[in-house]
């Protein structure tokens, strides 16, 4: 199911409650899961899966841990290295920008999603989901909306996908320079569609996705013998 929320109701940072209240009920592999890059026009979409110790302490370890849209490339950079160390598991996956293309950007994050979650070396017991849910599991899950502001496991995880993600991005623009993706890692910024709209899109950009569709459309009308 999934919880919904005022923002105005929104927590000043990410907590344990709905960790915790799981743990009291003898449930202590809580695995939170988020997502990084759905809105991307290039790249995977990633996805993270993060169990935390089941010890109120945690907290504590991880107090600067917030939505990763929150924090600076540097603290996410320093904060994902903690929530390595402290984790009791931790997993990311990808799904591709042609399964995306294939399957649409929901499933595909699910997909990530499960990937992340085989990843783990401990089995999870409960699933809490920022947004999206995973009906091919018969794992139990709750799903929020505004979830990395809310649950610490959560958050963790949309440390963990940003980062993996980002880092990638990087690898990518070695093999694809013309497009910035260092520095906008795949989202739609200006300078981005300017380079598409000059260059087309790349192997790695999401052909179902603007203006990527509108250009290989274009393409297509103009290689149509008249």
């Amino acid at each position: 199911m999934t919880r919904k929320v005022d923002p105005e109701m929104l927590p000043p940072k990410p907590h344990l409650k709905w960790e915790q209240t799981l743990w009291d009920m003898g449930i202590q592999k809580v695995a939170g899961i988020d997502e990084a890059g759905r809105g991307a026009l290039a790249g995977p979409v990633a996805a993270a899966a993060v169990i935390l110790p089941p010890k109120r302490r945690i907290a504590r370890a991880l107090g600067g841990v917030r939505d990763s849209k929150q924090m600076t490339a540097a603290q996410r950079e320093s904060w994902a290295q903690t929530i390595q160390e402290v984790a009791l598991a931790f997993g990311v996956g990808f799904a591709s920008p042609e399964e995306i293309d294939t399957l649409g950007i929901i499933p595909a994050t699910q997909l990530a999603a499960k990937r992340a979650l085989s990843k783990l070396s401990a089995n999870p017991e409960y699933l809490l989901i920022d947004y999206i849910s995973l009906p091919d599991t018969t794992l139990p899950q709750t799903s929020f909306v505004k979830g990395d502001m809310r649950s610490l496991s959560i958050a963790a995880a949309s440390v963990l996908a940003k980062t993996t993600r980002d880092a990638l991005m990087v690898k990518l623009d070695d093999q694809y320079p013309s497009y910035g993706l260092a520095v906008h890692k795949g989202y739609g910024t200006v300078t981005h569609r300017s380079a598409i709209s000059k260059l087309g899109p790349s192997p790695i950009h999401r052909l179902s996705f603007e203006p990527n569709r509108s250009y290989i459309s274009e393409l297509e009308l103009s290689n149509v013998p008249t």
